[in-house]
């Protein structure tokens, strides 16, 4: 059975699956998984050996598909995070792993017999699998941002995510909506992941209510519970939530606004303030469709599932090892 290896990597664990075509799916749906699997990335031995830990784990996978499919798979997609320069396959820096210009494209294509890979950014890679096949599917114009540790975007265009000139399209995080309020990793003050995020929520919980181990869940357990000084933290985490989002679709636009992430996880609590939040705020924009994204964690490798088969579309004989921009 034809078949992709779908590879998402994060800060300390990868997600694996090999997912069969997708015109084997029902219309408009997930493409069929044929295997899940899991392992850890080894970045407590350092950079190299994560970059060992990926590329034996596609080996790995590519012999399960041999032994259980009848033939090895036809493509790989990965999805990193970091610093990703794409077009040449090469993941350029990311603080989680310690690495830095891994040329894991060509890295992978030889361990796997020159079969054609696809990079991509892990956050893009999710947005175009909850673009096409989740909760912005049939949207033509979509923004996805996860609410995570930071916060992150994907802009979604006629099923395909614009990575931008440089690769740095989506980082709706580090728009600036308190100026000259908490400072950021990047450099500024009052970035929006520094008050709306999952970690931002926890920190400013942790000290509201006095206990070190609070974090953004319990928070929204508090709100549902009526607790004001949940309330508080909440409503401050929505107000500059709904600040970047208005500025974030005052410039694109999109259809569908898609949350996901951890924080999304609260459901209703966190969605129905914010589209209040957000309705509030426009004036002459038009209010986008507001939903929690459908996918989960499977986001990411099913999205590098789909970066593989986009990649087998597009690939040409002469030229095994292209790959196209997520």
């Amino acid at each position: 059975m034809r078949h992709v290896i779908a590879l998402d990597v994060g800060g300390t664990g990868m997600k694996a699956a090999l997912v069969g075509a997708v015109d084997a799916a029902p219309s408009g749906g997930i493409p069929p998984v044929l295997h899940r699997a899991r392992r850890a990335t080894g970045r407590e031995h350092g950079p190299d050996s994560v970059v060992e830990s990926i590329l034996a784990f596609a080996a790995d996978l590519r012999a399960h598909g041999e032994r259980h499919f009848g033939e090895p798979a036809a493509a790989v997609g990965v999805a990193v995070p970091g610093i990703v320069d794409a077009d040449r396959g090469i993941a350029a820096y990311s603080a989680n792993l310690g690495w830095r210009d891994v040329p894991l494209r060509d890295l992978l294509s030889r361990r796997l017999d020159g079969i054609p890979v696809a990079l991509g950014h892990d956050v893009r890679t999710g947005g175009l699998a909850e673009g096409r096949i989740g909760a912005g599917q049939g949207a033509d114009r979509f923004l996805f941002v996860p609410l995570g540790t930071g916060i992150a975007g994907a802009i979604g265009i006629d099923g395909r995510v614009e990575a931008g000139a440089h690769g740095f399209a989506g980082e709706i995080g580090h728009i600036v909506v308190r100026p000259g309020g908490t400072p950021c990793p990047c450099g500024q003050r009052g970035c929006l992941e520094r008050f709306a995020s999952a970690a931002a929520v926890s920190e400013a919980w942790a000290e509201a209510s006095g206990d070190p181990e609070a974090d953004a869940a319990d928070c929204a357990k508090a709100v549902e519970a009526g607790n004001p000084r949940a309330l508080a933290v909440w409503q401050e985490a929505v107000d500059a939530l709904a600040d970047g989002l208005v500025t974030a679709l005052t410039l694109l636009d999109p259809r569908t606004l898609i949350i996901g992430g951890g924080l999304a996880e609260a459901g209703e609590t966190l969605f129905t303030p914010l589209r209040a939040a957000v309705e509030r705020r426009v004036t002459f924009q038009k209010l986008p469709s507001i939903v929690p994204a459908a996918l989960g964690d499977t986001a990411g490798c099913l999205g590098a599932g789909l970066l593989a088969w986009d990649l087998l579309s597009t690939t040409s004989p002469s030229n095994p090892a292209s790959e196209v921009t997520p």
